[in-house]
């Protein structure tokens, strides 16, 4: 099983394709490494609502994770609101899930465990 710390140490690469699509067993084994997270949209993408305590440290949360996902060229959705940020990866280029998903996933989860 991959670890979350695993994940959360690699590199986003550039992907297209079909062919870099994850399996129902690779996304599973991946969701395994990330609490509070689960597939949506029928697998096509990944999503977790985090809480915080304030507007103040919801938007902390949201700039950084915008920092991360600008460092990694691979950008959520999300969902800002004052006392949580619902976060969605998904690689539109391969038509569902990837590899770099699980790997910004793992980063914003690590990053919300050093906000807290």
């Amino acid at each position: 099983m991959t670890t979350i710390n695993e994940l959360a140490d690699r590199r986003c690469q550039p992907l297209k394709g079909p062919q870099h699509q994850l399996d129902a067993a690779a996304v599973a084994s991946r969701l395994a490494a990330l609490p509070g997270w689960s597939a949506i949209e029928d697998g096509a993408a990944i999503a977790k609502t985090f809480r915080f305590p304030d507007y103040h440290r919801t938007m902390a949360f949201v700039n950084a994770l915008a920092y991360i996902a600008h460092a990694e060229d691979h950008h959520p959705d999300l969902g800002v609101h004052y006392d949580r940020a619902v976060v969605r990866f998904s690689t539109h280029d391969v038509g569902g899930l990837s590899e770099n998903d699980f790997t910004c996933a793992a980063k914003a989860e690590l990053l919300a465990a050093q906000s807290r």
